[in-house]
């Protein structure tokens, strides 16, 4: 197109790619130079100004809405016009009106959350308080404990003793904290920084900072990315490198796509469908026209003589759009604004659900959206995030098993550590024997947790409400915990020492080694120095790798803990076993000279220190095991088991290594024991992977569970988007935090749980609720109800209008093909706006065919939404052919009993205006009776709705009909006496009840015939209801796996490097008041 323009002379400005960053600390005005994006972020689509002419833009792309204009401008022909301007215009401005209110208050809603981001404030070094959406590239921002991160930046300074700063990475990862390295000097402010262009890679930044003529390397652990916290950091300082559209977060968060159900892309091919119906039926008229006037035409122009020019063809070309008036009904315009409604009705359905109200956080479910509620009943994939979503994220310390014994079982009440001052209050363990070995000084059981306390890379520190602990993972912080309160308290570490209170007792240990976690070595291990100048090896990890790895003299003692392992194993514990060594002091001596050696090498320095720790890892004695629980969300195992029987697919997409992502299928009822093969996808180029992942879409109708692990946030989305491309099946995502948002949007429904990893999923979401349990009555209740009732509404809704419409065709038979209506143009008017509008309403609202508890007890009834059996087009031609008949039946019978009849008292009733009124009566009722066979779940509100429109009719007839109407608007209510000279006669409600009678009781026939030869899964639940569901069943805790947990240990390579380096020290802070009192553990 570019180049096209260019031919015509027209000068195209392309957008030109950013290859490289380039700015300096403070300058605005050279910065501002490049024109980086400020930090505003805009999701609204319209302003005062844009909103009237784009919405109505928008909307008339709806090709209904376009057609109905196109009708009108028909109806104000003279010459093809049959029916009053008004049959048109009045629907169209209330569809229009309708459609603009609702978009106005999305959009209202919209503008506000901008603005609340977009207006938070933060410190600016130049400025003072900025709004963000004013802080620029190369601005010096301050933040303080808590505070979100502005946009992304390049950390400066920190007010940390310790040169590390946490924050809560939630948003971007689902870990709650990791440390970031600061060596950076405020006080210098001339940096000019070169760095990599706007990317989504949140693992990966490269760049250069040039100072004072000296240029230093940067990398990502020097970054800090919008979508996190500061945590228990008091202030930092760091300078804005990409803001708004241009960081990390929003580069992850995908394109925002307009979402349709799949029933509203099958309406669209049906609406097309029926346009060229609409063309067959009017050209099949317009043709009898032409031979009609042709063969009898002439018999008339005494008394209607035609128009200068004018014959038989042009009759017919005529009529043809006269017919397309007044066959419109075919395309209702009320549809779409009874959808809406239907929609709008079902979301506060769901936001008023107190069945998904969680009480402890405050958060009720809400529908964010009201047009995708019918496709949360036809779910066939559901895609989760782990972290937040199916856990707590929350480690426990549960069981143990130490020198042969198992500990642990919850037989008795809750043991007190009141014994223990520097115990945490929050921690729980129920068997009184640990706490009686510990005290009764057993050698092994001390040196269990002796080991728990020096084992590790957290970090400790004290404040006035007492000792808090900040750990690179969950697991680590269980184990450091579970040792402070048995009474082994990590106090503090440096580079070259380890403080402990053990038993009340004080005790400083030299730190020698830390042999570092990775995901091939599998433990880690610690070589300290006691006070009285023992040297010891404390080794923790996986149990195959530890067996490997033990004296033979430890043979008996691991049989009997394999035994306790599996039992862990089988309650879904995360396990580790423990071994120590003690060393000899020259042996550990010519290692170190090795160690140093291999540490420093240039080539190959991770293999030889692999190699160096094999050396000294060997011939290693038990303590025995631990086992803690990642605690899943309430209801977890029960939600899946559920959506299971439903026949949902569920897979599992997490940037956790693959043995913990594993661990969790098993506690969460996805992989059980009898699941014996795997498919793992483990190939190196990306032709590679796509191929692996064909293969596995080719078997994923046989697959009964599927976990990816080690995905970003945007590779979560594209498996999402190969997942709805090949298999062709409606997809949900849920998941709760920033790095789920890509995912979110490129399902067909995204889910955000409002959880503690932020708000920036939910804000991305069609759905949301607090807890992953509420998934299961979202989909099994709401979601097969709402699309049960679009269904319904659907099918009733063609019906109804199909009938109305055919009626006008067989009466063109009658005519002479004059485009004559068949109906008073006042009903044609409020049949579909007043008479049936709230009736098919009511039973699109309120209808279900079973409550919610059968719809939980049988989750199979949630089949028939993922097969489109309730609405399809072999159902949209039954619904043709249905209406046909019912035509039928409502033309010829009221037409063959008006025939040659008279009144009781002698006088022709066989008069246009007197069968108009009859077909119409006939057809409302007729239309009503359907509905009422169509309702499972009576209401006084569809009664109301039945039995008020009906007398509505009736009133509005006798009205309209009325001597006083007719004089005060003449041409407008010609219908004078027609309805008290009709309706009071005994033929004529005759007719009606027969007419009734013919058109539903096929319907009834084939009810009753499929119900007793090939009843279908809800025939049988509802003939069942005699009987009183069962009350939901217990979900014991059961046996889950008998593997172990290959190693429940961080995610990632540890900070043992950092932690004996030294780097992290600074000048301490003599004291600072509380930062983050409400989410750590002070000691009481």
């Amino acid at each position: 197109m570019g180049s096209l323009l260019s031919a015509c002379g027209i000068n195209v400005k392309k957008k030109k790619v950013e290859e490289e960053r380039h700015l300096r600390a403070n300058d605005r005005e050279f910065n501002l130079s490049f024109k980086y994006a400020n930090n505003a972020i805009k999701t609204s689509k319209y302003n005062v100004f844009t909103f009237l002419p784009l919405n109505l833009f928008e909307q008339f792309q709806r090709l209904a809405n376009a057609y109905f204009v196109f009708l009108l401008i028909l109806q104000l022909i003279p010459q093809i016009s049959s029916l009053s301007w008004f049959t048109t215009v009045v629907p169209l401005l209330l569809v229009l009106s309708i459609t603009l209110a609702k978009d106005l208050s999305d959009d209202i809603t919209r503008h506000k959350n901008d603005n609340h981001v977009n207006n938070r404030k933060v410190e600016v070094l130049i400025n003072g308080d900025e709004k963000w959406m004013n802080v620029q590239v190369g601005d010096i921002v301050k933040l303080e404990n808590n505070e979100f991160v502005t946009a992304d930046l390049l950390l400066l300074s920190s007010s940390e003793p310790l040169n590390l700063i946490y924050i809560e990475t939630a948003e971007l990862d689902g870990l709650v904290s990791k440390p970031v390295n600061v060596n950076m000097n405020l006080s210098i402010c001339y940096y000019c920084v070169r760095c990599e262009p706007p990317n989504n890679r949140l693992d990966k930044f490269t760049g250069t900072l040039t100072m004072r003529g000296e240029t230093f390397a940067l990398d990502n652990e020097r970054i800090l990315l919008r979508g996190c916290t500061l945590r228990n950091t008091e202030w930092c300082f760091g300078l804005v490198v990409f803001g708004g559209p241009d960081t990390k977060l929003m580069q992850n968060s995908g394109k925002s796509v307009f979402k349709r159900t799949s029933i509203d892309h099958l309406m669209n091919v049906l609406v097309m469908f029926i346009f060229g119906f609409l063309a067959f039926m009017c050209t099949i008229l317009s043709i009898g026209n032409a031979i009609w006037e042709y063969q009898e035409g002439n018999s008339f122009i005494t008394f209607l003589p035609r128009a200068d020019g004018a014959n038989a063809s042009l009759s017919a070309f005529l009529t043809f759009w006269s017919y397309v008036i007044i066959l419109n009904t075919v395309v209702p315009i009320s549809l779409y604004v009874s959808v809406e409604i239907l929609r709008l009705g079902n979301s506060y359905f769901i936001d008023w659900d107190r069945k998904m109200y969680h009480v402890k956080s405050d958060t009720p479910a809400q529908a964010r959206t009201t047009t995708l509620n019918e496709e949360l009943g036809q779910i066939k994939y559901i895609f989760s995030d782990k972290t937040g979503t199916l856990t707590q994220n929350i480690m426990t310390f549960n069981r143990c098993s130490i020198n042969g014994k198992s500990y642990g079982k919850r037989k008795s009440r809750k043991i007190d550590f009141s014994w223990n001052s520097l115990a945490d209050s929050k921690f729980c363990f129920h068997d009184h024997k640990l706490v009686e070995a510990v005290k009764s000084g057993s050698p092994e059981v001390r040196a269990f947790f002796r080991l728990l306390a020096l084992c590790h890379t957290v970090m400790a520190e004290e404040k006035t409400e007492g000792l808090f602990y900040q750990a690179q993972s969950p697991d680590e912080g269980a184990l450091v915990t579970a040792a402070r309160n048995f009474g082994f308290v990590f106090r503090s570490r440096t580079p070259e020492t380890i403080s402990l209170v053990e038993m009340g007792v004080p005790t400083t240990y030299e730190l020698l080694a830390v042999l570092d976690f990775n995901n091939v070595r599998k433990r880690m291990s610690v070589i300290v120095r006691s006070p009285e100048g023992k040297l010891t090896l404390f080794c923790k990890g996986a149990d195959t790798i530890i067996y490997e790895r033990l004296h033979p003299s430890s043979s008996k003692l691991m049989e009997v803990t394999t035994e306790h392992l599996n039992e862990y194993a089988g309650e879904g514990l995360r396990t580790l076993a423990l071994a120590y060594k003690d060393l000899d002091e020259d042996e550990f001596e010519k290692w170190k000279e090795r160690h140093h050696e291999a540490s420093t090498s240039l080539e190959d320095r991770e293999a030889k220190l692999d190699t160096i720790y094999e050396e000294i890892e060997k011939d290693l004695l038990l303590l025995g095991a631990s086992a803690v629980e990642d605690k899943l969300q309430d209801g977890v195992p029960q939600t899946i088991e559920q959506l299971a029987k439903a026949d949902i697919k569920i897979w599992v997409l997490t940037g956790d290594k693959q043995e913990t992502a594993e661990n969790i299928g098993y506690s969460c009822n996805m992989l059980r024991e009898e699941m014996k093969e795997i498919f793992i996808v483990a190939a190196n180029t990306a032709e590679e992977v796509r191929e692996e992942l064909l293969e596995l879409l080719r078997t994923a109708c046989m697959c009964q569970a599927v976990i990816c692990c080690r995905v970003t946030p945007l590779q979560k989305a594209q498996v999402v988007e190969l997942v709805k491309k090949h298999k062709k099946a409606v997809t949900l995502a849920i998941g709760d935090g920033a790095n789920d948002v890509s995912m979110i949007k490129t399902a067909h429904i995204g889910v955000g749980i409002s959880g503690q990893e932020g708000m920036q999923a939910v804000l991305s979401s069609d759905f949301s609720f607090a807890q992953f349990r509420y998934l299961q009555r979202l989909l099994l209740v709401h979601g097969r109800w709402s699309y049960l009732r679009m269904c319904k509404f659907l099918r009733y809704f063609f019906y109804k209008n199909f009938t109305f419409t055919f009626v006008h065709f067989w009466y063109g038979f009658f005519c002479g093909f004059s485009a004559q209506t068949v109906y008073d143009e006042w009903f044609i008017t409020l049949y579909n706006l007043v008479y049936t509008a709230l009736p098919v309403i009511g039973l699109s609202i309120f209808d279900q065919d079973v409550n919610d508890r059968w719809s939980f007890q049988y989750p199979q009834l949630y089949a028939p939404g993922q097969l489109n059996q309730y609405f399809s087009k072999m159902a949209f031609a039954r619904i043709l052919l249905h209406s046909c008949y019912s035509s039928l039946v409502l033309f010829f019978i009221p037409w063959a009993a008006m025939c040659d009849t008279v009144r009781d008292d002698g006088k022709d009733i066989a008069d246009y205006q007197s069968f108009a009124l009859l077909a119409q009566t006939c057809l409302l009722i007729a239309v009503s009776v359907q509905m009422g066979l169509d309702t499972y779940y009576w209401t006084a509100v569809n009664q109301f709705f039945l039995w008020g429109s009906l007398s509505v009719y009736f009133a509005v007839t006798f009205t309209m009909y009325s001597n006083g109407m007719y004089l005060i608007f003449t041409s407008s209510f010609p219908f004078i006496g027609t309805a008290r000279n009709s309706l009071n006669q005994p033929n004529v409600w005759l007719t009606i009840f027969l007419t009734t009678i013919l058109c539903i009781l096929p319907v009834v026939a084939k009810r009753f015939l499929f119900i007793q030869l090939k009843p279908t899964i809800n025939d049988k639940v509802r003939q069942a209801k005699a009987v009183p569901p069962p009350l939901p069943r217990k979900f014991p805790r059961r046996r889950i796996s008998t593997r172990r947990s290959g190693y429940a240990f961080s995610h990632a390579r540890g900070y043992g490097d950092l932690v004996t380096s030294g780097r992290f020290l600074r000048i301490p802070v003599k004291s600072r008041p509380a930062l983050f009192p409400h989410t750590d553990t002070p000691v009481p």
